[in-house]
């Protein structure tokens, strides 16, 4: 079964494409679960790269995710689009076949699938991520419940007439609700709320209703939990959910990742961290290879790099924190979230600051917005009010912007476009990880039976061996580990069977000719070991050499 691109998958047909990309070709993609969710589904990941070459824990790996929150649908079809690229590509493309061969990717399409479920059922429910309830297990008393009430399968916005409104309907466009001027009075004014059905109305007071399932499963990463006062769906403690947990302890459990990204919706932008901390007090190391990615990113996508301390907070005072803030800062590895598709660039609107714009904007951006609606997408986008009797409100107007379809995920005619724009970025992004390699291994006869044993390797990938400066500080990986193995009559005389040796750099960070000051130590990308062992000429020993991140290397030595 092949992926779609312009449409969504359900659980069940997400599953049965992700089992045909292994039974296509088994010795690329394996797929196993990670996990399962609040509601029993399994938790999909695909392991790309060339077993003939090796097992995916012996190269450096890549992550991919998308869809953990649960009306992001098009997160899981980015993924499915690098998935079909590498299909269709090994063989084909230089870059593609090396990265298969040489490297391992990890890609989980569908964090979430049980909020995707609801997302995607007959008649829609859109909450932010899991179906768990959060954080009581009991229905409101009172307010209005957000959800499709004339069973269309919509879920849009409510006006009624009122004197005490907030908008009014602008004069080149009557569909299109504009805030009034704080200053003005006298006109026709609408009150707006969403779609949606009231609980014991007393006929004055509306108040939306926070979802039963309030979770956001983004928030419940260890790194800069918080509790739900300060950050509104992270959960009791970090990594309650079940979701969250398999992604975890799965990443923690494979230490040869060094990069990732999360795909997500919507602005169309890249982000990169931190998000609760300036620059200035990220390791200057990395956040020079942030902007360098971040400019190579922005290159093969189109989108834009932000950071979202300085660029995407959703409130000056207010800082927000997700699963790639865990992965960086408590890993160190190089991580990104992608917010898929912007509707305002589309519609013409230039450069705009998302959080801002939501915030405040001017109507000629509205109108934009309707008229490109009504050119591209035949006015599904933004729907002209209708009347219709409300059960408890009595005569109301459904319409207003059809966000889930025109905002939150594209429309079906540019998903694919979309989700195409990334895997040239994400195939380029995963070969710059550092790649253990053998230089050369030797023996030298010291007379009778004792040789001195050499073996040298170095790292061919850009990254250093430790990937980032962040994972040097945390100390979570250790330098390269040399190993040799001795068949029996032989012996060891000097060195350790296992030996630590240090960290290998990669080509980053190295100073341009023209730099004042040169690189003092040239060959820092390479690393040796030293033994002398006693064997009679003709013995067969074994080397290796192996790090966590960088991958491993091994070779036979016959003594002569």
């Amino acid at each position: 079964m092949q992926p779609a691109f312009d449409r969504f998958h359900r659980y069940d047909e997400l599953t049965s494409v992700l089992r045909a990309f292994e039974a296509r070709m088994p010795g690329l993609f394996a797929l196993e679960s990670i996990g399962r969710s609040h509601e029993g589904r399994e938790i999909w990941v695909v392991v790309a790269t060339n077993r003939d070459t090796g097992e995916d824990a012996h190269k450096p790996g890549f992550w991919v995710d998308g869809n953990i929150h649960a009306g992001e649908l098009t997160a899981s079809t980015a993924c499915l689009c690098l998935l079909k690229t590498l299909e269709e590509q090994y063989g084909q493309r230089e870059d593609v076949t090396r990265l298969l061969d040489t490297r391992a990717l990890y890609v989980c399409p569908r964090v979430n699938p049980d909020g995707a479920e609801w997302a995607l059922a007959d008649k829609p429910r859109y909450i932010r991520s899991s179906t768990r309830p959060y954080p009581f297990d009991e229905e409101a008393v009172d307010g209005l419940d957000v959800e499709d009430v004339d069973g269309d399968g919509r879920i849009l916005m409510m006006r009624m007439a009122d004197a005490n409104g907030g908008y009014k309907a602008h004069p080149s466009d009557p569909r299109l609700m504009t805030p009034r001027d704080p200053a003005e009075s006298g006109g026709r004014y609408w009150r707006v709320m969403p779609e949606g059905r009231l609980r014991n109305f007393d006929g004055v007071d509306i108040r939306v209703n926070r979802d039963k399932a309030s979770l956001d499963l983004n928030r419940n990463f260890p790194s800069g939990w918080r509790q739900e006062y300060q950050q509104a769906g992270a959960g009791p403690y970090p990594t309650s959910e079940p979701e969250v947990r398999a992604v975890v302890d799965f990443i923690v459990g494979h230490p040869n990742l060094c990069c990732g990204v999360s795909f997500h919706t919507h602005s169309g932008v890249i982000l990169r961290p931190f998000s609760g901390e300036p620059d200035e007090n990220m390791p200057p190391e990395d956040l020079w290879l942030y902007k360098l990615f971040g400019k190579r990113a922005s290159e093969l996508t189109g989108y834009p790099c932000l950071s979202i301390f300085h660029d995407f907070k959703y409130h000056p005072k207010q800082v927000i924190s997700g699963g790639f803030d865990w992965i960086y800062e408590h890993l160190g590895q190089f991580f990104w979230t992608v917010e898929i598709w912007s509707p305002l660039k589309e519609a013409g609107i230039d450069n705009p600051r998302m959080i801002d714009w939501y915030r405040e904007h001017p109507p000629e951006d509205d109108l934009k917005l309707i008229a490109w609606s009504d050119a591209e997408l035949g006015g599904a986008g933004y729907v002209d009010w209708y009347p219709f009797e409300h059960p408890q409100l009595g005569a109301v107007e459904l319409g207003g912007w059809n966000k889930i379809a025109t905002f939150r995920n594209p429309p079906a005619r540019y998903l694919e476009r979309e989700a195409r724009r990334f895997p040239d970025w994400l195939v380029w992004q995963a070969l710059t990880t550092p790649k253990l390699e053998l230089l050369e291994a030797t023996a030298q006869a010291l007379g009778g039976d004792a040789w001195r044993i050499r073996l040298a390797v170095q790292n061919t990938g850009y990254l250093p061996t430790y990937a980032s400066r962040r994972a040097l500080e945390r100390k979570i990986t250790r330098g390269v580990v040399y190993e040799i193995g001795l068949p029996e009559g032989a012996a060891l005389i000097a060195g350790k069977p296992r030996a630590e040796g240090g960290q290998l750099e990669g080509r980053a960070n190295r100073m341009t000719l023209q730099a004042f000051l040169p690189d003092l130590h040239v060959t820092a990308d390479r690393g040796q070991c030293e033994w002398t062992v006693r064997a009679p000429r003709g013995t067969r020993i074994t080397l290796g050499a192996r790090h966590d991140r960088a991958g491993r290397v091994a070779t036979t030595l016959d003594l002569a």
